[in-house]
């Protein structure tokens, strides 16, 4: 069964995926990139509001791929204690340094998520060597949102590749971007270890919009329920 990942810009969107039930809620900023960053104090305040065993994930930013910056990132995300930290994986820059120099961390430390992005062609051979530095899941999200959702970018062949290839390599896999409700009759057979949502849970469909509870809901709820001969009612 595929879980729900929930992307939450405040303290209080936060406590509404909580009391929800959403798997993962995920820390970002809509407003400042494809993983805009809350500020540190954001992100502890939140982490000391919601219960111990939510699980929370955070951005670090849409950060140029350097290992300096990288490593100082998760240094500083990681002392605020959430679960899972992401990293998004950009076209620019040496993706081999920068992974070299995450695997420090990685392998001793914290529990990272790599994001690629699907409208800018990432090389997915690259999956196995992330798996082997010791990061802990690969997302395949996308960055400029006026291209349309994920399924919109890439067949559901090639999302199942993906899948493939990252659950071989003994990663969490995870799919996201402009993700709604309607996709999800194509998207759980694939499996994904969990489903990203921002938009497709705000009022107008807009991910800079405030949550909208009932969307949460029934993504949760045909989650929770999903199975082939009856999912297709559900939706």
């Amino acid at each position: 069964m595929s879980s729900m990942l929930a992307s939450v810009s405040n303290l209080h969107e936060a406590l509404q995926a909580e009391s929800l039930n959403v798997d993962i809620i995920d820390l970002k900023q809509p407003q400042s990139g494809a993983l805009g960053a809350l500020t540190d104090q954001e992100i502890r305040t939140i982490v000391r509001k919601l219960k111990p065993s939510s699980l929370i994930s955070a951005t670090v930013g849409d950060l140029p791929m350097e290992p300096d910056l990288l490593t100082a990132a998760v240094q500083k995300m990681g002392a605020t204690g959430v679960d899972y930290i992401k990293i998004g994986f950009f076209p620019e820059g040496d993706w081999t340094a920068c992974l070299t120099a995450l695997s420090l961390f990685a392998r001793h430390e914290h529990d990272i998520i790599v994001v690629l992005f699907a409208d800018k062609q990432p090389d997915l051979s690259f999956i196995p060597k992330l798996a082997a530095a010791g990061i802990r899941g690969v997302m395949l999200d996308t960055f400029d949102k006026k291209n349309g959702s994920l399924p919109d970018i890439l067949s559901l062949s090639e999302l199942k590749t993906f899948l493939q290839i990252s659950k071989k390599a003994g990663l969490l896999s995870g799919l996201a971007g402009s993700l709604q409700l309607r996709h999800l009759p194509d998207l759980l057979p694939l499996n994904a270890d969990y489903l990203g949502f921002r938009g497709g849970i705000c009022q107008q469909l807009e991910r800079t919009a405030a949550l909208d509870p009932q969307k949460i809901i029934a993504i949760r709820e045909l989650l929770v329920h999903y199975n082939i001969p009856e999912y297709s009612q559900m939706v």
